[in-house]
């Protein structure tokens, strides 16, 4: 199993312009947590701090941190964003999940 999580071009461009406004040493942190109608959901904050034993994923102005208890979760998985007439909005493409719900923010393994 590989614990590779993977950021799209749009999903980078995006983070990017979210991180310049929020100053130096923003990084955007994805965690799972138990909840949403499927069973566990994403969550997406900004954070300054990291812990030394997050996986840190950097692809051009992005950086993105997952704690070591959501990686299992999101081996595999690429971060996109999507922009389209329901809305904008970063998704999660994983392999791992069984089901998910309509939005795609919570999921089942």
């Amino acid at each position: 199993m590989t614990t590779a999580v993977t950021i799209s071009e749009r999903a980078a461009r995006r983070i990017g312009e979210i991180l310049s406004g929020e100053g130096d040493g923003a990084m955007l942190r994805i965690s799972v947590e138990g909840g949403g109608c499927s069973g566990f959901q994403y969550k997406f904050d900004v954070e300054r701090a990291k812990a030394e034993d997050d996986l840190v994923i950097e692809r051009d102005s992005a950086v993105v941190v997952v704690d070591p208890a959501s990686v299992p979760f999101l081996a595999g998985s690429e971060v996109d964003f999507v922009d389209d007439l329901i809305g904008a909005s970063f998704r999660v493409h994983n392999p791992n999940a069984t089901a998910s719900c309509g939005c795609g923010t919570s999921f089942s393994i």
